[in-house]
């Protein structure tokens, strides 16, 4: 319960009244905090309901935890016989994070793709004008600049309107991109009173129904790290804890690019979430571990991986969640011999940045 205040889950208008919508999206942040621990959610639920009011005689928490039950959110068919959450809860807590960090957002009527800066057969409108050519559609034709060309060529008394007059919008060409989250759940992930891996998790359900929704044709694999690296599945992510690790930068890298090989995308990229320095190497069946500083062997190797992205044209953009000058030099460092991107942001900003550079993906190697 560190790191955190309960009073950031109560908006203004929640101390007044209470129903089961808005008693589920605050049990939905609990689910994030808890790792998925529904009877420990629950309790905090009481007690914020002690604390802020949020329900009333006529439909109390017993009520709200009855109606989780009823609606299909929560089950205790399993086999140990406990209480947890269902596929449709993970999907509504998948939800809630994309509404939450990036906003409503339309499904694309094509199904979906990245843009890229070059133009040619796709379905989105682009800004730029071009002569019309057959074969062009009648939605493509710019009625305003093609008026605008026919009054200069015929004049407003003997207004007519021919193919030469006419310029239509250029299409967008579209593509689909491979992404590879990967996300530290090393154990400096909640030190310091400060608990990074909630946003980061909240991040990462976003990205996943972001894809599922509107692009749909792209992949997206997701892969944590700690001492080692191994895959997660979306359903994992509310469950998602750290460990008692230390941070194995290459062992995901490595993970990541292997995952990038096996997708026949010609765009790749990887997106990595960490708040501190790699501190450790696997050798053999043995780790090699430097948490005091920037142990120069880490660093190599981490660096000589990074190049090798570059070679494979997968650029790597870091989303460092601490502000450490040391270790922002070497988040530079490896930026650079990736030439990549990075960002140094407080947790409220990760989703924002993340949205953003996800939407700006347009590889300059598409022919």
């Amino acid at each position: 319960m560190k790191g955190f205040q309960f009073s950031e889950f109560i908006p203004p208008e929640q101390k007044e009244g209470s129903n089961f919508n808005k008693l589920l999206n605050i049990f939905q942040q609990l689910l994030l905090l808890t790792a998925g621990d529904v009877e420990q959610a629950m309790s905090w639920m009481s007690q914020l309901d002690r604390q802020y009011g949020l329900t009333d005689d006529k439909y109390g928490i017993g009520n709200f935890f009855d109606d989780l039950k009823e609606k299909g959110y929560l089950t205790e068919e399993n086999q140990e016989g406990r209480i947890v959450m269902t596929p449709k809860s993970e999907q509504t807590i998948r939800r809630a994070a994309l509404e939450e960090i990036f906003g409503k957002l339309k499904r694309s009527k094509s199904g979906g793709n990245h843009n890229t800066p070059y133009t040619g057969t796709g379905d989105e409108l682009s800004s730029d004008l071009r002569s019309y050519q057959f074969g062009d559609t009648l939605e493509q034709i710019s009625m305003t600049e093609s008026i605008k060309n026919a009054q200069i060529n015929s004049g407003v008394d003997e207004f007519r309107l021919m193919e030469r007059d006419l310029e239509v919008t250029e299409k967008e060409q579209k593509t689909q991109t491979s992404t590879v989250l990967m996300i530290d759940i090393s154990h400096s992930m909640i030190l310091y009173g400060e608990d990074r891996i909630t946003p980061a998790k909240k991040v990462a359900l976003a990205l996943v129904e972001l894809v599922k929704l509107k692009y749909p044709k792209d992949t997206l694999d997701i892969v944590v790290f700690g001492n080692d690296a191994w895959q997660i599945q979306a359903k994992e992510l509310p469950y998602l804890e750290v460990g008692p690790y230390h941070t194995n930068t290459v062992a995901g890298l490595e993970l990541a690019m292997d995952l990038l090989r096996r997708r026949k995308n010609k765009n790749k990229q990887i997106f990595m979430i960490t708040d501190g320095k790699p501190t450790c190497l696997k050798e053999g069946i043995k780790y090699y571990k430097n948490s005091f500083g920037l142990d120069r062997k880490v660093v190599s190797k981490t660096l000589t991986l990074a190049a090798q992205c570059r070679r494979l044209d997968i650029p790597i953009t870091t989303f460092m969640i601490a502000s450490d000058p040391y270790l922002k030099q070497f988040v530079q460092e490896f930026t650079k011999v990736n030439n990549g991107r990075a960002y140094y942001s407080g947790l409220q900003g990760l989703g924002n940045m993340m949205f953003e550079d996800f939407q700006r993906n347009r590889r300059k190697n598409i022919k």
